[in-house]
């Protein structure tokens, strides 16, 4: 069993990846800033080390990482990946500064690996599938921020020979993603029968279920990298309409309601064509999704209609 470090785990994709961690039998540790959010962590408060930081602290980071001694670090903290977080100061400062922060902090004491966090919005708008080494065009100051992440991470993997891959992720949604995104919010209307105001139909998406996604992180820790500072596309390469994925809410929760497109205006992110090409992440890692969007979705559902929700949202 391993010692695991984990930033952002008060998140999304990190609260998962630390269920994942306890289930495996590893001990875990999180980095959390002051005030953090604790709905996602509540239920299993007991069964983790909780030390509060800031990643702009480089000598506190430094002093922690010396006492946990971790084997495997996860990188999942970031600033801006939501339209309410719009301060380019502190985007620069969680998604840049503090990754180099936690990366000296890491090699000054070792370790086996090092999974940062990237994102597909690093590639910016494209009429086809990028692969990772697609030319980078950043569509906003979170993508930029990402992006200089990642080539730090890249760089430095190479420069002192250590494991630091990068796992861009597409579309995550599954249990315990903020309620105010898509698919908890198509959950939620139609709980009650309902659908909520829509954009564009054609908007479209590479949605790759939570569970998928940890099975990339753990292949990352757990397979010999072909190259140092690897960097994988996390998704399932199947594009998905806004118009599919309501007709498949529609069909899960019996929905009697017309889909209302236009409802909503679109956003200045929404684009036609968004999808993976993980055909680097198969062939290197031996990833392969497991779960499709009808399966997904319906575990998602699965999940929102369980004690364990009801309990845990805020």
């Amino acid at each position: 069993m391993k010692r695991a470090l984990v930033t952002g785990g008060t998140g999304f994709v990190g609260a998962n990846l630390v269920r994942r961690l306890l289930c495996d039998g590893h001990t875990v540790h999180l980095l959390v800033r002051p005030g953090y959010r604790s709905w996602r962590l509540d239920e299993i408060r007991a069964d983790v080390q909780l030390h509060e930081v800031e990643l702009a602290d480089a000598e506190r980071l430094t002093t922690l990482l010396k006492i946990i001694r971790p084997d495997w670090i996860f990188h999942l903290a970031v600033h801006g990946a939501y339209s309410d977080q719009t301060d380019v100061r502190q985007i620069v400062q969680t998604n840049i500064l503090g990754t180099i922060n936690l990366v000296q902090a890491a090699l000054a004491v070792g370790f086996a690996a090092f999974i940062n966090t990237g994102s597909s919005s690093e590639y910016g708008y494209k009429d086809h599938a990028p692969t990772e080494t697609t030319w980078l065009d950043p569509n906003s100051y979170y993508a930029v921020t990402k992006a200089a992440a990642t080539l730090f991470c890249r760089y430095t993997a190479q420069h002192y020979q250590v494991c630091l891959p990068t796992l861009r992720l597409y579309s995550v949604y599954g249990p315990y993603e903020e309620p105010k995104r898509l698919i908890p919010t198509l959950i939620r209307h139609g709980l009650q029968g309902q659908l909520p105001p829509l954009v564009n139909p054609d908007i479209a998406r590479d949605y790759v279920y939570i569970e998928d996604v940890l099975d990339a992180y753990l292949l990352a820790c757990t397979t010999s990298p072909s190259e140092r500072g690897a960097v994988y596309n996390v998704g399932t390469g199947v594009q998905t309409s806004l118009r599919e994925i309501v007709a498949i809410a529609r069909q899960q929760l019996q929905i009697p309601a017309e889909p209302q497109w236009g409802t909503m205006p679109d956003r200045q992110w929404d684009t036609t064509v968004w999808v993976a090409d993980s055909r680097k992440l198969q062939h290197d890692l031996g990833w392969q999704p497991r779960y499709d969007l009808a399966t997904g979705f319906q575990a998602t559902l699965d999940w929102q209609r369980s004690p364990a929700a009801r309990l845990s949202q805020p």
